[in-house]
């Protein structure tokens, strides 16, 4: 592995930490745009040098940055993501951007984003201007999927876009109010892809759409398997099979499967982590029994191992948020996690040991590990 650099998003702006190939010192830019709300801070992985930024600024509003060398300098972009204008009562303004998603291998240039209220936006230029996709935000059935009333502490989100890397037109999203859908056709048409998934704050706990989830991620090596973290418990699919499996259900009751990421292996299908909070009845968004963990699978969630050496053993009151957990390419791979008490932590031996590499940060909202 070479280089690698952590892009990091927090409530209060943006910071860049990089580090050699061992992964033992680390070297801070930032803060970028100090006091913005970066929800998320992607490099273009097609080119190696684009970043684009999630930013709900005070003056500029909701927008996107775009910079193309290292975050030195930023630009705004000409036309971010907005809803179309209506005179319809329910007309939807993009309170903010929440997730950047690069397009599919084959199509250099393009990109998704995911916004609150839910809506799905595409950039044919490199994330300069952005359209609405109207097979998703004009869809029929939009106003059921996204009921304005439903939602997170944040706001309701389409908070994840997943690009299959054999096929630029199927994808999948997720969102806080219905759930995980599926598209065949690049985004022109949408299906709900939810049986099996619980929403137990529903009349119906199962029903075709409704669910809040979480996280969605494919396993890299093997695009028919889709890990979701749920507001309802950790599940896993695998395709074509479109009926969700709960295996979090393996997870200690005391410690329970509720937490906000997934993380796949990157190079074994049947691996992946979790960050369990306390799911009691109050939500307190903290660390069950304030003893931060993480999960680890290695049998595709027949069971799980506690990875907690280097954290707190007790008195850890944090969470991870959803884009806040990561892993790099490395042999073996390396683990970031970045908490809402502003800490980065980091594993270079998946998971077996963890140590604190940025502390007194803002809250963290997202950790994204790329090459430099």
């Amino acid at each position: 592995m070479t280089a690698i650099q952590l892009l990091v998003g927090t409530r209060k702006g943006a910071w860049i930490f990089r580090s050699d190939a061992a992964r033992q010192a680390w070297a801070v830019q930032g803060p970028i745009h100090l006091g913005q709300i970066v929800s998320h801070l992607v490099l273009d992985p097609r080119d190696g040098k684009t970043l684009l930024m999630a930013a709900a600024t005070g003056h500029l509003g909701p927008t996107i940055f775009r910079s193309t060398d290292g975050g030195e300098t930023w630009a705004e972009a000409g036309r971010p993501p907005a809803f179309p204008k209506s005179s319809d009562p329910r007309a939807r303004a993009v309170d903010h951007t929440f997730w950047l998603q690069p397009g599919h291998a084959d199509e250099p240039g393009v990109w998704w984003a995911g916004t609150s209220p839910p809506g799905l936006f595409e950039s044919r230029d490199g994330g300069v201007t952005w359209e609405s996709v109207a097979g998703f935000n004009d869809n029929a059935k939009y106003h059921d999927w996204c009921p304005p009333e439903a939602g997170t502490p944040d706001g309701a989100l389409l908070n994840q876009i997943v690009v299959d890397p054999r096929d630029l037109a199927h994808m999948y999203i997720a969102t806080s109010t219905a759930g995980v859908f599926e598209s065949h056709d690049r985004g022109a048409s949408w299906a709900p892809l939810n049986r099996n998934v619980e929403a137990s704050f529903l009349p119906d706990p199962y029903p075709e759409y409704g669910q809040d989830a979480h996280f969605i991620a494919l396993a890299p090596t093997n695009p028919d398997r889709l890990w979701q973290q749920n507001h309802c418990g950790v599940y896993r699919l695998d395709r074509p099979d479109e009926r969700w499996e709960r295996i979090g259900k393996a997870i200690p009751p005391e410690v329970g499967d509720i937490g906000f990421t997934i993380t796949p292996h990157p190079r074994n299908a049947d691996t992946a982590w979790v960050f369990p909070m306390d799911g009691t009845d109050v939500w307190p968004r903290v660390s069950p029994g304030g003893r931060p963990a993480v999960y680890r699978t290695r049998d595709a969630g027949k069971s799980w191992e506690r990875q907690d050496s280097g954290f707190p053993a007790e008195q850890g009151w944090f969470t991870v948020k959803r884009q806040a957990f990561c892993a790099d390419q490395g042999e073996p791979v390396g683990l970031y996690l970045g908490t809402t008490g502003g800490e980065i932590w980091a594993s270079c031996a998946e998971g077996e040991g963890w140590r604190q590499i940025a502390a007194h940060l803002p809250e963290i909202y997202s950790v994204t590990a790329a090459p430099v």
